[in-house]
């Protein structure tokens, strides 16, 4: 019996090309990038792309929103597993959890290029603004932390993209260790 093939949704589309178009803005940041170069590390035509969005502006703020949402369920994920209720020990648990999900160096790399993106391109600003203030509140609001305490968690993992960004741990210096004491990397 032959197997009918099952045409992908125009959602299952959509995914597939935020998870390449991750890898190419990745790789060249947001002016390096064309939507013809999504198309065809996802195998679709560039006309298809335009199809699902409107311009390389919009499909890099569907990224942008894309690593938001994946940073948030590992942050979830993190405050699941803390191993009690307390700030500091959600706030660990979550720290972990980040440290683990940015292995994946493409993710630390859009959110570098969107940041510095944003300081150009309003619709990508409000996007980095956006997810910053879901996650900033989802963070405040799992582990209780004072607002101290949660600046630092953010800081630190903004310290955490420096590290991966520069591989600051490929290099044994003094300014390196300093760098990256108490930072976690896996």
């Amino acid at each position: 019996m032959e197997r009918q093939r099952q045409l992908s949704t125009a959602d299952e589309r959509r995914e597939t090309v935020l998870r390449t178009a991750i890898g190419a803005f990745a790789a060249r940041g947001y002016y390096g990038t064309t939507t013809t170069e999504v198309a065809k590390a996802a195998g679709i035509s560039q006309a298809y792309v335009f199809r699902l969005f409107p311009n390389k502006e919009s499909l890099f703020v569907a990224v942008v929103e894309y690593c938001f949402v994946r940073v948030r369920q590992s942050l979830e994920r993190g405050a699941a597993v803390a191993t009690d209720s307390s700030a500091e020990a959600v706030l660990s648990a979550m720290a972990d959890a980040y440290a683990l999900l940015i292995r994946d160096n493409d993710l630390i790399l859009v959110q570098l290029h969107a940041q510095a993106a944003a300081a150009s391109e309003p619709a990508v600003r409000e996007a980095v603004r956006a997810g910053y203030a879901r996650l900033v509140e989802y963070v405040r609001g799992a582990s209780g932390g004072k607002d101290a305490e949660v600046q630092r968690f953010f800081a630190t993992g903004m310290l955490c993209h420096l590290v991966s960004a520069i591989g600051a741990d490929e290099v044994d210096a003094p300014w390196t260790r300093t760098l990256m004491t108490g930072v976690r990397h896996y």
